[in-house]
């Protein structure tokens, strides 16, 4: 599987890197890097660690982009590390910055960012140093700057806009008599609509209408939240201080009464799929659309597909799909010159961000969505827009991509979809583990 789904351990490692220290050795975790960041090595050139987490066809793209930096950049030294995605990462990165040896710049989901801002793990990036490297404020959406503040201070620079988008499959559509006169979806805004045009599709494919993954740790939680907040805007589950569950309980078992509705009343999802069967599915021509975040655009582009990428749709009231952001963050610790390669790091890996756009991301930085090469990308310039109205995770520390409070909720959705305890049971069950983690003292 490709890009945002899995991730896993690959690249060269530096002298610097997977050296362990003795506080993290206690807690049996191997990290990159030995000690506090030198500013210069032998010979006066410049090093910089960096650490990631891409896999797939974003990894690949990842080391393209590192390879373009070190052209490009010959009198810096850049060592990559990639690790294994979700906890594993996190639980190194969190680690290495606490014992005092950090990457010197890594990558972070900003759904991550109320674990690691509070907790004092990361440093602030001044919009006037930022400016200076040409990726300052105005470079933004000021919606996708937002995730990356923390008490109205920057943390982090944003990569991507990696949203939950719906892929159909050309051929089917049109025989299935779906599509307008300009071989576009005909409107899916209201519940009805939904269900009716992915009967139709059903009929076509004589298997589904959509294919999703409700045997996964992340899928039924991204479309819970997706249709949450198409009902209840901004999506708020936790207070801003994480200390209260503020989740509107009439509407998040609305989301799964529609959740359990398509796979049990009327049949045109499965039920009992992974990740893996979902991207198949959607490939073999099993099920004419498809749920999923926009990574896998390059696995069906590989396919040879008929296939197109559009916003996931407005069902409810307002317009809502969940995702996240990829970052550049320095951790505290990073030494001021390193800190400065850092940012001419970032700087680069952001203008050259359309390498990144290729598979499927939104681009963060704005002159690159701006650019006349990005409006030409097809299918992914078609739902660029969507990053003006993301959701994403509650901002905790017990939050974010690869989470066990992702993992937690698409269990209990998992089960309401199976029909093995209602959409009301589910929603109390999901309350009652929030309520649970808001009255623990936070690790920090």
């Amino acid at each position: 599987m490709s890009g945002e789904g899995r991730s896993f351990l690959g690249r060269s490692v530096s002298r610097r890197t997977f050296l362990s220290g003795a506080a993290v050795a206690a807690a049996g975790l191997a990290v990159s890097s030995c000690g506090p960041s030198a500013a210069l090595v032998g010979g006066g050139a410049r090093s910089i660690d960096y650490w990631n987490l891409f896999g797939g066809g974003d990894g690949v793209r990842m080391v393209q982009m590192e390879n373009q930096f070190r052209r490009s950049h010959p009198g810096i030294t850049l060592n990559a590390v990639t690790l294994s995605w979700g906890n594993p990462y996190y639980t190194k990165l969190s680690m290495a910055i606490a014992g005092g040896s950090p990457p010197d710049v890594a990558v972070m989901h900003l759904a991550k960012m109320g674990a690691y801002a509070p907790a004092g793990l990361l440093q602030e990036l001044r919009p006037e140093e930022l400016s200076r490297y040409g990726i300052g404020p105005d470079k933004f959406l000021p919606q996708v700057l937002d995730f990356a503040k923390y008490d109205g201070r920057i943390y982090a620079v944003p990569l991507d806009t990696h949203p939950f988008v719906q892929y159909y499959n050309v051929d089917i559509c049109r025989k299935a008599g779906v599509l307008d006169s300009g071989g576009n979806l005909v409107p899916m805004d209201s519940p009805g609509r939904v269900v009716k045009v992915l009967e139709k599709v059903k009929k076509v494919t004589g298997q589904w209408g959509v294919s999703f993954y409700p045997n996964d740790s992340a899928g039924p939680w991204r479309l819970f939240l997706t249709l949450y907040g198409q009902m209840k805007k901004g999506a708020p589950i936790l207070s801003h201080d994480a200390k209260r569950v503020v989740m509107d309980d009439a509407k998040a078992e609305r989301a799964l009464e529609f959740m359990t509705e398509l796979a049990l009343k009327y049949r045109v999802m499965p039920i009992n799929m992974d990740y893996g069967g979902s991207v198949a599915l959607f490939q073999n021509g099993q099920a004419g659309l498809y749920w999923n975040g926009e990574w896998e655009v390059t696995t069906f582009q590989a396919a040879k597909m008929n296939f197109n990428m559009v916003p996931f749709p407005k069902v409810y009231t307002y317009r809502a799909a969940q995702a996240d952001h990829h970052s550049f963050i320095i951790p505290k610790g990073v030494d001021p010159a390193h800190k400065k390669t850092a940012l001419e790091f970032i700087s680069f890996m952001l203008k050259d961000s359309y390498v990144w756009a290729q598979g499927g991301h939104i681009p963060a930085y704005q002159p690159v969505v701006q650019s006349e090469k990005y409006r030409h990308l097809e299918p992914q310039s078609n739902y660029a827009g969507v990053a003006k109205y993301v959701v994403t995770d509650p901002i905790a520390w017990f939050s974010g991509s690869g989470s066990i409070m992702e993992s937690h909720a698409s269990g209990i959705f998992q089960a309401v979809m199976a029909g093995r305890m209602s959409p009301r049971q589910g929603v109390r069950q999901f309350r009652a583990y929030l309520q649970q983690e808001v009255s623990l003292p936070k690790p920090y």
